[in-house]
């Protein structure tokens, strides 16, 4: 009888066992499954410059008697603004909590230019938004337009709020890339690499984006972003 209840218990015991290590493995499977499907989650990549043309994108200049097609260009993937007269090219669409990747040069003189954030209607020479500037020597700054704010302007009767860093930009004829980071009411802005601004409690928190053409010749390529 003795050796019948110690075979029953040994039994017993190894079905168990067997149980828990079945449920180890799949508890095991199942993390790791979610661990993969957390390093791959699925995002929306929106290109806003097809590489050929200027669909989806509106025109303000300050010389109405301008025809825009003169000062916006493109050529074999190059968006090229000759900076006169004053003006942008405004994406159709609005956006928000985006990442936004694009790269910027000189063909020659390095001079003033700025990427605009969370644009505003109606179109203006100097729009509500934030400019994340693009002016040689200080491409990184803030600048607050319009009703534009953020808690890093600190003093009001400033607009604009100075990069955190030294100037990380390259000579002119290279390439810049810049990335902002819009989520929420906070904008940073990245170039060449170099977090160069952080903006909190930004208003407005959405928009139209724009390239600006402000006085000298400009070039842009691969303008496109990432929803968050």
């Amino acid at each position: 009888m003795k050796s019948r209840i110690s075979s029953n218990v040994t039994i017993l015991l190894i079905v168990i066992s067997g149980l828990a290590v079945t449920s180890c493995n799949q508890s095991g499977q199942s993390s790791k499954g979610a661990a993969e499907a957390a390093k791959s989650p699925e995002t929306e990549v929106i290109s806003l410059f097809n590489g050929a043309n200027l669909d989806n994108w509106a025109f303000y200049l300050r010389d109405e008697s301008v025809d825009p097609s003169t000062v916006f260009t493109v050529k074999e993937g190059v968006i090229h603004i000759t900076g006169d007269p004053f003006g942008y090219m405004r994406t159709e669409d609005t956006y928000s909590d985006y990442t936004l990747n694009l790269e910027w040069r000189w063909p020659s003189e390095p001079t003033n230019s700025g990427v605009f954030i969370h644009t505003q209607l109606p179109d203006a020479i100097w729009p509500t938004c934030i400019e994340s500037q693009l002016k040689s020597g200080n491409a990184g700054d803030f600048v607050c337009m319009g009703s534009a704010d953020m808690e890093e302007r600190t003093d009001k009767s400033a607009r604009v709020v100075n990069k955190l860093a030294d100037s990380s930009e390259k000579p002119a004829g290279e390439w810049n890339t810049m990335v902002v980071v819009c989520r929420g009411n906070t904008i940073e802005v990245t170039v060449n690499g170099v977090l160069q601004n952080k903006g909190t409690g930004v208003t407005p928190t959405e928009g139209h984006i724009c390239l600006q053409s402000e006085g000298k010749a400009i070039e842009f390529r691969n303008v496109y972003l990432t929803k968050l």
